[in-house]
């Protein structure tokens, strides 16, 4: 497998999730005659195809649901996956790039709060891995915690992944003098960037900035039955 290039490369990759491996994050939000399915996960681009329908069916099946529901959920998981398909083969800007990550989340009865920096270009980093350590490191003992905190860091990757490859293409598109003034910013940040890089493992690239732990400190709270009925219930009211 031909290596990627290092965090300190600035020549543009071709379109990828920037972990170890090349996941897909799927949501579905899907209603049916007044029945509603929500699901996050993530999918294989190596598989083929033709698993979508067999996964949708299972899902319907398993699940008791509408007969309709296999459908539209292969149709929604087939477009999402055409979507990413469609920027592959395009440049995605590297170089040093620390990004924020941020976690909302309510898991059952677990509500979780906490941001953390990011090394985008990291193509080493797994974010399941540390959501596993994350969960350990605060106690957090539901198993669907877990995959809930690494689907949203990798939904958050695959959004900057995409804003990479218009900045790549804008970089192209732009005027020599512009490129210039392009250099001249990014050099005097290069600095700073180069700093919070030696904190980050190859693994995890996180790191918490000391100034800013008080804001950057995970908030982990157990919610009771109460809480968590008429938090279902607001979110329940929201538009789609």
């Amino acid at each position: 497998m031909k290596p990627l290039p290092s965090t300190s490369s600035k020549t543009p990759v071709k379109f990828r999730m920037p972990t170890s491996e090349n996941l897909v994050p799927i949501r579905l939000d899907i209603e049916v005659d007044g029945q509603r399915f929500k699901d996050a996960f993530t999918w294989n681009l190596s598989d083929p195809d033709s698993e979508i329908s067999v996964f949708a069916k299972r899902t319907q099946k398993d699940l008791k649901l509408p007969l309709a529901f296999a459908t539209q959920i292969a149709q929604s998981i087939q477009t999402q996956l055409t979507e990413f398909r469609s920027y592959q083969g395009q440049e995605m800007l590297t170089g040093e790039k620390i990004v924020p990550i941020k976690l909302d989340l309510r898991v059952n009865h677990t509500l979780i709060k906490d941001q953390f920096l990011w090394d985008f270009n990291n193509f080493d980093s797994d974010p399941e891995e540390f959501a596993k350590t994350f969960c350990n490191d605060l106690g957090i003992e539901d198993p669907e915690v877990g995959p809930a905190v690494a689907f949203a860091i990798r939904e958050q990757l695959y959004e900057i992944a995409i804003q990479s490859v218009a900045t790549a293409r804008e970089s192209r598109n732009a005027k020599k003098g512009r490129r210039g003034e392009y250099s001249s910013i990014s050099s005097r940040s290069t600095g700073a960037a180069l700093d919070l890089m030696k904190l980050f493992s190859n693994r995890y690239s996180v790191v918490r900035k000391r100034k800013e732990w008080d804001v950057y400190e995970p908030m982990v709270d157990i919610l009771s039955n109460e809480e968590v009925n008429a938090l279902e219930s607001m979110e329940e009211r929201k538009p789609r």
